[in-house]
């Protein structure tokens, strides 16, 4: 049986989907795009601040389900600009620390202009 996971500390669905569910013992998230929680606008000019933001975002979305970063098995990410893979990096290696498995791939475009948006899988403990 799935639950959905649902916080005020991560933007709020902009589609009909949830913000995060946990099924089979594993929490998955929405892909995260850089908008504030709060204001719901797109935060950040550059790669490094809408990255920041969008591991923020997914930070709380897991603390809701009562996990952490170090909880991620596994992440997909998808940048506007392959271009922005190396400061990308730099951010996103400060928040998944325990390196899961990722795919990172180019992609047309995001969802309000934004330049990455990640979404992740976590393991639930028991």
């Amino acid at each position: 049986m799935s639950s959905i996971i649902s916080t005020d500390n991560a933007p709020k669905a902009i589609g009909p989907y949830s913000q995060a569910v946990c099924a089979g013992g594993l929490v998955f998230t929405s892909g995260q795009i850089a908008l504030d929680p709060q204001t719901g606008a797109l935060v950040g000019g550059d790669i490094t601040a809408q990255t920041r933001q969008v591991c923020g975002n997914i930070k709380a979305l897991l603390e809701a389900a009562g996990c952490t970063m170090d909880s991620v098995v596994k992440t997909v990410c998808f940048l506007s600009d392959m271009s922005d893979f190396a400061a990308f990096n730099e951010v996103y290696a400060e928040f998944f620390t325990s390196c899961p498995a990722r795919s990172c791939v180019a992609v047309k475009a995001l969802p309000k202009g934004a330049l990455v948006e990640v979404e992740a899988v976590a393991e639930k403990s028991v």
